[in-house]
């Protein structure tokens, strides 16, 4: 935990760089413009499609019957759109900046913070498409799989953290190292530190709904995965392992 700290703490001295600042804003302005743009052309078609699905449920019967939810079923369609809107802006700048922006802020924070750090190489560009592309098809299934349990209320605030918080650590953790670490080192951070890795990617979720400080989460998240992965793989070189 001490760890996971000391990478969030070091990543807001990163993030008021002027260097960051365009990173902050043009990621996010594409997700949005994005997503506006089909929400409305569309809204209205997925909102009666998700009222439709919703319908077929058992738990949406019981979720409908409950108050407050009953004052809300007619439009639970428009409400759940509602709800998922800010999580695909997020996760569309997560991906941009994953993909485009965090070698930028790779090189930003190794020159300052880890000028030492020996640069391996063992991540490329198509690596870190691949990788992405793979995130989001895991995300994207999962999120289907559960979007029912999202109504009930016990569930609602804990599923949408859990799948942020995956594709907060697929994503940003192999862009991260990929400079700088071998292919064997990549895999060997990810295998010593997943639960961390994962831990870091739901507090930063967390974050990501405060609202207003949430527009910061994308490039915020990946300047926290950078300080925490290249810290621990210095600490993986200093000490004797199989891994190079």
């Amino acid at each position: 935990m001490g760890e996971i700290l000391k990478a969030l703490l070091r990543a807001f001295a990163s993030l008021v760089h002027p260097r960051m600042l365009w990173l902050m804003a043009w990621p996010l302005l594409v997700a949005l413009a994005v997503w506006i743009t089909l929400a409305l052309l569309y809204w209205s078609q997925v909102a009666a499609w998700a009222q439709a699905e919703l319908q077929r449920y058992g738990v949406y019967d019981w979720t409908a019957s409950t108050w407050p939810f009953t004052l809300l079923a007619a439009v639970l369609g428009w409400v759940l759109g509602l709800l998922v809107f800010v999580p695909l802006v997020l996760v569309t700048a997560v991906l941009i900046i994953g993909i485009f922006s965090m070698p930028v802020m790779v090189r930003h924070v190794a020159d300052r913070d880890y000028p030492g750090l020996e640069r391996r190489r063992g991540g490329t560009f198509a690596g870190s498409l691949a990788n992405a592309a793979a995130a989001l098809v895991v995300f994207l299934a999962l999120a289907l799989v559960t979007l029912p349990l999202w109504l009930a209320p016990p569930l609602w605030p804990f599923l949408p953290l859990l799948l942020l918080g995956y594709l907060n650590q697929r994503v940003f953790r192999y862009d991260a190292l990929a400079e700088h670490a071998s292919a064997a080192e990549i895999a060997e951070v990810v295998r010593r530190w997943r639960g961390d890795l994962f831990l870091l990617g739901i507090v930063l979720a967390l974050a990501g709904h405060i609202p207003v400080v949430g527009l910061l989460m994308p490039v915020y998240a990946g300047l926290a995965y950078i300080h925490y992965c290249l810290g621990r793989l210095a600490q993986l070189r200093a000490a004797p392992t199989r891994a190079s």
